[in-house]
């Protein structure tokens, strides 16, 4: 009976397991990750209540977005879209775009849609690009062009945010073993038969052809590349 149900299920579940990405975090990077976060959450929050808790007692102390740059901060701290930049120009670049969309347009759904389509044109051509962007982009318009009638008032709670979150992911961060900034070192060729068959503009070359955005900068695939290839000549070298 059971060899039944494996030929019957066993194929499409192996099938269906095949599309989940692969795990992020490996041994307790997930434990760092997580606590770094919510550190960094409670952080922001008091720091925003402390500075704003006399005339702009009304403006909101946490804005949602914030939870998930968390996420790339302390989860994937190397990832090109989680760099200070990124995250700082990218969360305010489109706040304000969201506020003004919303202040001129008026109308919610429309005012929002273009607002995160203009935010991700925005980010993009300023090197910022940040998905939580989009969400703070896409909350500003509905809060400006809603009956909360948002201003660009709210920029300083969500600029607060930012940057005490940034403050905590670079403590934090470089505290834990991990620098923050991201700091890329191009690899250098090894002489002998350690030395890799690639080049950079190989790699270049392939990710055009690929036509895909992969998260991750060239200069660490570069690196990565080598550090495998070296290892599979040291195996052929033998002990």
């Amino acid at each position: 009976m059971w060899g039944l149900i494996k030929v019957l299920f066993g194929a499409p579940f192996k099938h269906a397991a095949s599309l989940l990405p692969q795990r992020v975090l490996g041994h307790l990077g997930w434990l760092r990750g997580s606590f770094g976060a919510a550190l960094a959450i409670a952080v922001a929050g008091l720091a925003t209540a402390v500075v704003f808790s006399g005339n702009y007692a009304h403006l909101p102390w946490l804005v949602a977005p914030l939870g998930a740059s968390a996420v790339l901060v302390f989860a994937v701290p190397a990832s090109p879209l989680a760099q200070p930049w990124s995250v700082i120009g990218g969360n305010l670049l489109s706040s304000s775009l969201g506020l003004g969309l919303g202040i001129l347009i008026e109308e919610p759904v429309l005012a929002a849609s273009l607002a995160v389509g203009l935010a991700i044109a925005a980010m993009s051509l300023a090197r910022c690009l940040h998905p939580p962007g989009g969400a703070c982009a896409l909350l500003c318009a509905l809060g400006a062009a809603g009956p909360e009638g948002w201003t660009f008032t709210h920029l300083l709670p969500i600029a607060a945010n930012v940057g005490a979150l940034a403050l905590a992911g670079w403590i934090y961060n470089n505290a834990t073993g991990h620098r923050w900034p991201h700091i890329i070192v191009p690899a250098a060729s090894d002489p002998g038969d350690a030395a890799p068959r690639h080049t950079r503009e190989d790699i270049e070359a392939t990710l055009a052809a690929w036509d895909e955005v992969l998260d991750v900068d060239v200069d660490d695939l570069d690196q990565f590349y080598r550090a495998v290839s070296e290892r599979a000549a040291a195996r052929r070298r033998g002990p």
